[in-house]
């Protein structure tokens, strides 16, 4: 066989590791693979999150990741497909507004929300994808609507807007999306006369670099995403976001480019969060699934080096394979994340430090 240079890895304290299948208790990060079973992860966007974020703020958004873990997880138990799967958990995560989507969807430099989502089923390839919306509840569900019932793959503004409303999907006035918080944060952006990545905390450039993390939180809000793969190892990934604060408007981002902020085949299923230039230029969720599917390397080897390759605070990931694997790397100073597997293991994260693991049996550890 043709020998070939293993490249280079994350830190492990910036890696999450989880694998389905086992014959004695093992830790989460060893590989080891001896039957199907389903798995998901999920995030809630990556970023500079201060360590000292507050517990009222801390606490909501782990909560909700909880809550979404737990329906995801009820939902593969009930043998939902896991396209079912991705739509349903970032539905409630669009309905949190402590997560840059849906309705805590941040502001573009004029004040407007302009949302956009993407998602894909790994074994047909089929996807959806939309940009621009304005009104609409829930806007993985039209993505998912204009790869059902459309020839093509990406509406957007106008169009998808149109599109909504022939298919009756939820929608409200713009208004209701434009909440104090993020009027708010959409002022301190534009005060520190940037545009504002997930979590990064908005500062003046003439104030020390080390303030950019001692912030409250009161801009703690991110992208969300997840991924899903069930016992037969179907695949899907499903992405939501507002996109940037103080983004220019008609700004579009990873989220919706297939194979840039979601993508899903039979090797894997993908969901990126950061910062949607960074993203789209590394081609983050494509090139981990191209990793695997030529290099033949694990997810966890083809993700660190995705990872490893974009700049440093601009990228984090969920991922499952179809075989076994889920990943949540990050090279942020932390991720809003969570994942879970049949074999009974799940994982509640923020920072690379801050990994809870919950079993149900006492017995067997993580």
């Amino acid at each position: 066989m043709e020998s070939r240079t293993m490249p280079t890895r994350l830190p492990e304290s910036r890696t999450t590791t989880l694998l389905r299948g086992r014959s004695r208790p093992r830790r989460c990060g060893e590989r080891e693979r001896l039957e199907m079973g389903w798995a998901i992860a999920l995030h809630g966007g990556a970023g500079d999150i201060p360590y000292s974020l507050p517990p009222e703020r801390r606490a909501p958004r782990e909560a909700a990741l909880r809550h979404c873990l737990a329906v995801g997880v009820a939902a593969l138990k009930a043998s939902r497909s896991p396209l079912d799967v991705v739509e349903l958990v970032v539905r409630e995560l669009e309905n949190c507004p402590h997560f840059n989507a849906g309705r805590g969807s941040v502001l573009t430099t004029s004040g407007t929300v302009e949302m956009e989502a993407c998602i894909m089923d790994g074994n047909t390839k089929k996807c959806g994808a939309v940009s621009g919306l304005s009104t609409v509840v829930n806007a993985i569900s039209l993505a998912r609507l204009v790869m059902e019932k459309t020839p093509h793959i990406y509406l957007a503004f106008d169009g998808a807007e149109a599109f909504a409303r022939e298919q009756g999907v939820a929608t409200v006035d713009a208004n209701h999306f434009i909440t104090p918080e993020n009027v708010e944060r959409l002022k301190q952006a534009k005060e520190a006369n940037r545009v504002q990545i997930d979590y990064t905390q908005p500062v003046k450039e003439e104030k020390p670099q080390e303030e950019a993390s001692s912030g409250k939180g009161d801009s703690q809000i991110g992208t969300v995403g997840c991924v899903a793969v069930d016992g037969s190892g179907n695949l899907a990934a499903a992405t939501s976001t507002g996109g940037l604060v103080n983004k220019m408007v008609g700004r579009i981002g990873d989220t919706p480019i297939i194979g840039a902020g979601t993508f899903a085949n039979s090797f894997c299923a993908v969901s990126a969060t950061g910062k949607g230039e960074s993203i789209m230029r590394a081609t983050v969720a494509r090139d981990v699934a191209a990793l695997m599917e030529y290099k033949g390397l694990s997810l966890k080897e083809a993700a660190a080096y995705v990872v490893n390759n974009v700049p440093k605070g601009n990228v984090g990931l969920v991922a499952v394979s179809a075989n076994g694997e889920v990943i949540m790397p990050f090279n942020t100073t932390g991720m809003f994340r969570a994942c879970a597997t049949e074999d009974g293991c799940s994982e509640i994260g923020i920072w690379p430090s801050e990994t809870d693991c919950v079993l149900p049996d006492p017995k067997r550890s993580c």
